[in-house]
């Protein structure tokens, strides 16, 4: 079950390993999402980092981009537009989101809660941030369905998942100590 958001609350986070249901949570609120796979690099920039086959790891993303606008939402700004991440496309694309300059705002993705000096900025511009917890079976499946879905085929869905996206969940649940609250769904 979701928790209701607290009132007077500008940004709200919600984080939780690869396919715990962040999306889905943040959507079913009926509140604006700034998503942090927008802050993806594409892939071109991936490529040039050498780090294309770790896309979705900590540093496969613009961490300061992402805290700045963050920071522009929070201070109210008029014309804040945030990139989204379009997985048909599986790269992130500008100006796709308009952020109302009042009223909660949520903020979806794995990293929000890492002690890393690239990400402590984006918590710091977060009011409060819920931690997402599931079976870890049903995630996993989620995952390989959705690499699936987009283009995968399954034996390198779950190869990817495995390799990557297990990782990325490894940091992202040393890191839920630092949420406001943990939320099972």
């Amino acid at each position: 079950m979701t928790p209701h958001v607290p009132p007077g609350i500008r940004l709200l986070g919600i984080t939780g390993a690869p396919g715990v249901g962040k999306s889905t949570v943040a959507t079913s609120l009926g509140l604006p999402v700034v998503p942090m796979d927008g802050f993806h690099y594409a892939d071109v920039e991936l490529v040039r980092r050498g780090l294309r086959d770790r896309k979705g790891a900590p540093e496969t993303f613009d961490a300061p981009g992402y805290a700045a606008l963050l920071r522009r939402v929070r201070a109210g700004e008029e014309d804040v537009v945030a990139p989204v991440f379009e997985r048909d496309l599986e790269q992130p694309l500008a100006g796709a989101t308009w952020v109302p300059p009042a009223g909660t705002v949520v903020t979806e993705g794995n990293y929000l809660l890492l002690d890393e000096p690239r990400w402590r900025a984006v918590r710091e511009a977060i009011d409060v941030v819920w931690h997402l917890v599931t079976d870890d079976a049903l995630r996993v499946e989620r995952l390989i369905a959705r690499h699936v879905e987009f283009g995968k085929a399954p034996d390198e869905a779950r190869a990817w998942v495995a390799r990557v996206d297990e990782a990325n969940a490894r940091l992202v649940e040393a890191a839920r100590d630092r949420a406001d609250l943990v939320v099972e769904v």
